[in-house]
């Protein structure tokens, strides 16, 4: 029976979607039989799309209500679905490996020889799922950089969704966590950049999910402009879902270990497919040649020209602004992108240019 069960698991996780959906090797089996008992892996299997209940899911399942809300009260408190409640009743819902399961697994930050021995199971299954799928150029990117946006030049435009504190007002409930990439990094024990990772952030209602179930941290929003600050310090990139609104995160991510940023680089043009909208403008008056913005660069857009200021690629070219940040001369502003085109409006929408991308 427990085959059986990891076997349709397979296939419902395919048919889920999302990255890393379900390729049938030996890691996939290996990690979710490490990451879901069978009896968590057949109410996985059961799961409707949307939100239900544990009695909807014991008629569904024709099982005990008293089982059935045990086994899901043990996945949501292990990141293997997602719950909230809403009017004094607790609903569940099913959740993609990415973004989902994979991340929820290691957002409170421990380091027990479980973590460990998931962080690896999940990095082999990774490894042979990246080799095993072709990147698809001119797919539409289902994520996106948002820029620093004190460094955006006077007279440029600057929509909303082109700010970070726009998702600070908008939001009552904002979370920390560990961020997933670095912190499965430092679990399979591998080299440390130096990085913050406590700087994870969520929204609205994934962050009460990540609050009362994956020891996620409540912030309030001076707390969490701080955080922000702390990451552009750090050289971080703000990055979220490729939508203007319904952003339910804001990820910092660095260029050795996070997933959107190492998925992007092996595009042939990854500024293309990864950007914010905006591109970094030099002034040569101002720029000292320190190559402060050539170090910090984290797609390795910048080269030193043969008049001592820098050279940028915008092939590569994230427009993060990480290189502004850290300019001590603040010889460099961001400036809009020619012809970029704006991101959707929902998440509805983002998914239909998906769709269509593929078309």
């Amino acid at each position: 029976m427990s085959q059986a069960v990891y076997q349709q698991l397979l296939e419902v996780m395919q048919k889920r979607g999302g990255a890393y959906a379900g390729l049938d090797v030996p890691e996939f089996f290996e990690m979710v039989e490490e990451m879901f008992n069978p009896d968590e892996a057949e109410v996985n299997n059961a799961m409707p799309r949307g939100p239900f209940t544990a009695d909807t899911m014991a008629e569904t399942m024709e099982k005990g209500r008293d089982a059935v809300e045990k086994v899901l009260e043990s996945m949501a408190n292990k990141g293997l679905c997602m719950a909230y409640k809403a009017d004094d009743v607790q609903y569940y819902m099913s959740a993609r490996f990415m973004p989902g399961i994979l991340e929820f697994q290691f957002m409170a930050g421990t380091t027990t020889d479980r973590d460990k021995k998931i962080a690896k199971l999940i990095h082999a299954y990774e490894a042979v799922y990246d080799a095993k799928t072709p990147v698809k150029e001119g797919s539409f990117p289902l994520t996106r950089v948002i820029t620093v946006d004190k460094t955006i030049e006077t007279g440029n435009k600057i929509h909303t969704y082109d700010q970070v504190q726009t998702y600070i007002d908008n939001n009552d409930i904002i979370a920390v966590s560990e961020c997933y990439c670095r912190h499965a990094a430092l679990l399979r024990g591998e080299e440390s950049h130096g990085m913050p990772n406590d700087v994870c952030m969520q929204l609205g209602a994934g962050a009460q999910f990540a609050i009362e179930r994956l020891g996620a941290r409540k912030l309030n929003k001076q707390e969490a402009r701080e955080l922000l600050d702390r990451a552009e310090d750090a050289g971080l990139i703000h990055m979220s879902q490729n939508s203007a609104e319904g952003i339910g995160f804001i990820c910092n991510c660095d260029r050795w270990d996070c997933s959107p940023v190492t998925n992007a680089l092996r595009h042939s043009k990854p500024g293309l497919y990864f950007n914010s909208g905006f591109d970094p403008l030099i002034n040569a008056d101002e720029c000292t040649a320190c190559e402060t913005c050539i170090d910090r660069c984290p797609p390795e857009a910048m080269v030193l020209g043969e008049d001592d200021v820098p050279v940028i690629n915008f092939d590569l070219c994230f427009g993060c602004a990480v290189c502004a940040t850290g300019c001590p001369s603040e010889a460099i502003t961001m400036t809009n992108k020619p012809e970029y085109v704006a991101p959707p409006g929902t998440a509805k929408e983002m998914i239909a240019a998906l769709k269509a991308s593929k078309a």
